[in-house]
């Protein structure tokens, strides 16, 4: 896989980001939409909220997990060709979805195959930017994420609409042939011209016996692939993810369970649905000045403890929903929580970016990915038990605090303690230390004051 690019941020790299934008607002925002068909799937399939909540969180977690077979792909066969399989891919499970017949079958079918594919439209819409920006790619990032905002705009009045006119198996339907536009978006991806370093590395020994040559191959290829060596040697990066593993507990439950909470106090179904919209609506305008402001050279050092100040802004920001469900207020909340989605949004990747080799990006974020989806996994049936225990979505949106705002707490110290920890190793020595082939002045032979050489002597003065 060629990692540098001859033509990087050139004229056709814009056309990618392009491609990206629109590949982002069709995968990655479309969970967003899972809570408008949330009702109707609960009443078809006589279901507790426990049980239908797994549906949007096995979708969301194969997007995620997906990360380590989309980085084998992406390495072996491109980004072109992984974002046009994972087009496909999705829209062959919306399409087979619409006819199931209990959960458990859209639980296989499209939290499964949908979302493996996209997967790998996604994470590969992603990993492209970052070979083809090098000098502007915060900006590119940050540009390639105001497709996640367009999606959180149009996807849940879209999916209102198709509701009420096709229901939930007829809207299922269309959903199939709008994941086909990853094919195209993929197809505009085109070979580049690129320059591979060479490296010059002496072949690993061969083993003695051909089964424990194989078995050493695959466990060298899943050390690479969910990047095993950067966790254990890159502490920034292991404090990452750690984070944002955790973060992620509770960052996707506003997006699932706001529309129902709206709509069991009172506020109608197209208003209910326009919260989400809201999200996205604010973000459009939000992202691009955002990221001319982010993307400038004075925030390179500061962008991590950006990112953290935003997701404790997003927890902070979802106490408001346990004191009111009047509608106002909840357009409110959206408002403020925007501005924290914002933040969340344009970092997420590009500090990931800054904290590992670019040619290791795709094998980090395979990791990276897999991490998160065990948490967007487990996240909404702990809600959703919660809901049906206590019957309050008040105890939602206090979890989904709790988890973003320790999040950022925990983050926050780990790049702050690194941060002073590499300060402190580049301290230069103290004064007053005197280094091996220092002239030390002291009498000669011949009884002469001039300089010679003394053993190493080193007088500590701090610490």
């Amino acid at each position: 896989m060629p990692w540098a690019l001859e033509h990087a941020d050139g004229s056709w790299s814009w056309v990618v980001l392009l491609a990206s934008l629109i590949t982002q607002a069709i995968t990655a925002s479309f969970p967003t939409c899972i809570g408008v068909f949330f009702n109707d799937l609960q009443r078809d399939f006589q279901a507790s909220s426990s049980e239908t909540s797994w549906f949007p969180s096995i979708l969301g977690a194969t997007i995620q997990a997906g990360g380590p077979l989309c980085s084998f792909l992406v390495e072996r066969y491109g980004c072109r060709a992984t974002m046009m399989l994972g087009g496909v891919l999705a829209s062959l499970g919306m399409v087979a979805s619409s006819f199931c017949r209990s959960l458990s079958q859209l639980f296989l079918i499209t939290g499964m195959i949908t979302g493996l594919g996209m997967s790998f439209s996604f994470q590969s819409s992603v990993t492209v930017l970052g070979l083809y920006f090098i000098r502007r790619r915060p900006l590119a990032n940050a540009l390639a994420s105001i497709g996640i905002s367009l999606g959180f705009t149009v996807w849940s009045p879209f999916a209102r609409y198709l509701l009420e006119n096709l229901g939930w198996r007829g809207s299922f339907l269309i959903f199939g042939g709008v994941f086909l536009h990853c094919c195209v978006c993929g197809a505009i991806i085109r070979p580049v011209a690129t320059n591979v370093p060479e490296t010059k590395e002496d072949p690993p020994p061969r083993s003695k016996t051909p089964a424990q040559g194989c078995l050493a191959e695959y466990g060298s290829a899943i050390q690479h692939h969910l990047a095993f060596d950067i966790l254990r040697h890159n502490m920034g990066y292991c404090i990452y993810t750690l984070g944002v593993t955790w973060m992620f507990m509770g960052f996707s439950l506003p997006h699932i369970f706001l529309v129902p909470y709206a709509m069991r106090y009172g506020v109608e179904e197209y208003q209910a649905a326009m919260l989400i919209s809201i999200f996205g609506f604010c973000n459009i305008f939000l992202r691009p000045v955002a990221a001319l402001v982010i993307g400038r050279p004075y925030f390179a050092c500061y962008r991590k403890y950006l990112f953290t100040l935003a997701v404790l802004l997003n927890g902070v920001t979802n106490l408001v929903c346990t004191m009111s469900a009047n509608f106002w207020v909840l357009v409110g909340y959206c408002l403020v929580y925007s501005v924290s989605m914002c933040g969340i949004g344009i970092c997420l990747f590009q500090v990931l970016m800054e904290l590992v080799p670019i040619n290791r990006f795709p094998s980090a974020l395979g990791l990276f990915s897999i991490s998160t989806g065990i948490a967007a996994l487990i996240s909404p049936p702990m809600a959703g038990f919660l809901l049906d225990t206590t019957s309050n979505f008040a105890y939602i949106f206090y979890m989904s605090s709790f988890f973003l705002s320790s999040a950022a707490l925990f983050m926050a110290g780990g790049f702050y303690y690194l941060q002073k920890k590499e300060q402190k190793g580049r301290q230069p020595k103290a004064e007053g230390a005197i280094s091996e082939t220092s002239p030390v002045h002291g009498p000669t032979p011949d009884g002469k004051d001039s300089p010679r050489k003394q053993p190493l002597l080193e007088i500590v003065t701090s610490v």
